[in-house]
């Protein structure tokens, strides 16, 4: 999300006190923060991103991505392992 300045240190906090917010991630670059947003069902990140994420103060612009598969450090070691 891209985020008025005055405002980062409590949009972040406000992000991630909203129910599907698990991680709110301060980062540089061209945006400001990252919420990392889990729900069950697709169908339920629309409302997530539109009845609760751009009703926060202070949002400016956000980018959703949607993540189909999570690997973990192990794992992708695993996979570009070449068996030695």
């Amino acid at each position: 999300m891209e985020v008025e300045p005055p405002f980062i240190l409590d949009t972040a906090q406000s992000l991630a006190d909203l129910q599907h917010v698990s991680e709110v991630y301060s980062v540089t670059g061209e945006f400001d923060l990252v919420a990392i947003v889990r729900v069950r069902q697709h169908d339920e990140l629309a409302d997530v991103v539109t009845g609760e994420i751009a009703k926060v103060d202070g949002i400016v612009r956000t980018e959703t991505l949607v993540a189909f598969r999570a690997y973990s450090r192990h794992d992708l070691d695993a996979m570009f392992s070449l068996g030695g």
